[in-house]
């Protein structure tokens, strides 16, 4: 390796780490909105996207509330909130948005390659879930952000809705599920790669194979990132601002900012693992995002569902997550991981967290060591008649729950330094979902003395910037028909 004296040198405005669904997303409000910003980018990886925003490592449902029944909390008193389902919807329109702006600029083509409209159902099983899925959909098609949303007990209606799954079941078996048909599966591997081939056109700098070992705050406000590249040749880039978006891989860069906002935070790793079809006979008969409810002690991301997916210009057809026990931070990461992202000053919080947390954590070792046929049993709740040859067993991706005061999030976080010179993406669910809402949050927080200026193109590009589609029907009609003709939904 090179010493610091012959290492390259190099520069930009901004500086994204990690080229995954967040830092594409940045990336692109960034070159819209400041083109004269020079960009340069650092990704470890050989290519983009090859960690939580690929295709095969996340749930690609374009999370918008339709059918997540995790969204929507009952509480002791019986009733159902349905406020956080509202709110996460708002935030996918967002995403809508800026993609359709990209597409009907000619930024991205082909939005068919990474975009597709797939019903979506919320399935429970027994009376008392039964009911909650019934008050659930009554709150929810109250709001027209949930219009045409239909709720059925009836066995031949479900049988229409999702027939694979209605296959051989007992007539007295108590079912429910609520369906809507303008659901989304979205290919957020296809997106990110489309995102930085834009990126690169624009003159972003990209540099894949590269890692950053370190990042330093310099007297002058800015920051040097220390980075190595596949060579071991080491660089000192020097950055106005940086952005850490390296998926569970952003914890431990974060902590070496030294950001007063990044010292006590702590993560929990979470693996996953997906049951995929093998037979298109059966593919073909099930055409639907189907979620039912998480079981009891499960963290929130491993609601089990029954999920079509387009992958690799074909539909597949997938069903989990399970969850899994883990010490690494990335799928392609290290055992080292979790250990040492525990400091002096996150100890006490992680220590809590982890207390508080014995039960999943026992529940995550349990799901790992599930033999097939067990997943199958579980797979069998959803398909009665699903056959052990029909499905092969898939490692998906990795996910770091943030752990802050003691407390685990089970959310997507933004952490920032205070004078906005740099933030961080930690979390998970609904995370590519809401990449748009999430990144905008870093504008408005990092460039707030730009915002003015840019507030025109801002509403171009996102025209419910400033409002709240819950209250603006019809904006919100009006977007839709724009995203469904722009993104090629209307059939």
């Amino acid at each position: 390796m090179q010493d610091s004296s012959s290492a390259l040198e190099s520069y930009s405005d901004v500086t994204l780490i990690g080229a995954g669904i967040m830092s594409g997303t940045l990336g692109a409000f960034l070159t819209e909105l400041a083109p004269e910003k020079s960009l340069a980018i650092f990704e470890k990886l050989s290519a983009v996207g090859l960690e939580s925003s690929n295709e095969w490592n996340n749930a690609g449902t374009g999370h918008s509330a339709l059918c997540e029944l995790n969204y929507t909390e009952q509480k002791a008193n019986g009733e159902v909130s349905v406020e956080r389902a509202v709110k996460i919807c708002e935030d996918f329109q967002l995403s809508l948005q800026l993609w359709s702006y990209l597409v009907e600029a000619g930024k991205i083509q082909q939005p068919r390659e990474f975009i597709h409209r797939i019903p979506h159902i919320s399935f429970v099983q027994g009376e008392q879930n039964a009911q909650f899925l019934q008050k659930r959909y009554q709150n929810l098609a109250q709001s027209h952000l949930f219009a045409g949303m239909q709720f059925s007990r009836d066995h031949q209606q479900l049988a229409q809705w999702m027939p694979l799954m209605m296959q051989n079941r007992k007539a007295n078996e108590t079912l429910a599920a609520s369906y809507i048909s303008y659901g989304t599966d979205v290919n957020f591997g296809e997106l990110t790669r489309k995102l930085f081939d834009y990126l690169v056109k624009q003159k972003a700098e990209l540099n894949l194979n590269h890692r950053v070992k370190n990042i330093q705050r310099l007297a002058n406000g800015e920051w040097k990132l220390t980075v190595i590249d596949q060579n071991g040749r080491k660089r000192v880039h020097h950055s106005k601002f940086v952005f850490i978006g390296g998926g569970g891989g952003a914890l431990p860069l974060l902590q070496k900012s030294g950001i007063t906002d990044g010292k006590n935070v702590g993560g929990f790793p979470v693996s996953g693992l997906f049951m995929v079809c093998n037979n298109p006979e059966v593919i073909a008969k099930h055409n639907a995002k189907v979620y039912g409810k998480a079981k009891l002690g499960a963290p929130p991301m491993s609601v089990p569902h029954l999920d079509t997916r387009f992958i690799e210009g074909k539909q597949s057809l997938l069903f989990g997550p399970f969850a899994g026990f883990t010490l690494k931070f990335l799928k392609q990461g290290s055992v080292l991981d979790l250990p040492t992202s525990v400091t002096p000053s996150n100890f006490c919080s992680v220590t809590k967290a982890g207390i508080k947390n014995l039960p999943l954590a026992h529940y995550l070792m349990k799901q790992a060591m599930l033999t097939k046929s067990q997943r199958m049993s579980d797979l069998r709740e959803f398909i009665p008649d699903a056959k052990d040859e029909d499905w092969d067993v898939l490692v998906a991706g990795q996910r770091v729950q943030v752990i802050k005061g003691g407390e685990m999030r089970f959310g997507t976080e933004v952490i920032r330094a205070e004078d906005g010179s740099l933030a961080a993406l930690l979390g998970a669910s609904p995370g590519a979902s809401t990449s748009v809402k999430a990144m905008l949050d870093v504008l408005v927080a990092c460039f707030a003395s730009e915002l003015p200026q840019w507030q025109t193109k801002l509403v171009q590009m996102l025209p419910s910037y400033g409002k709240t589609l819950r209250n603006e029907p019809q904006l919100y009609a009006q977007i839709k028909q724009r995203v469904d003709r722009v993104l090629a939904l209307e059939n």
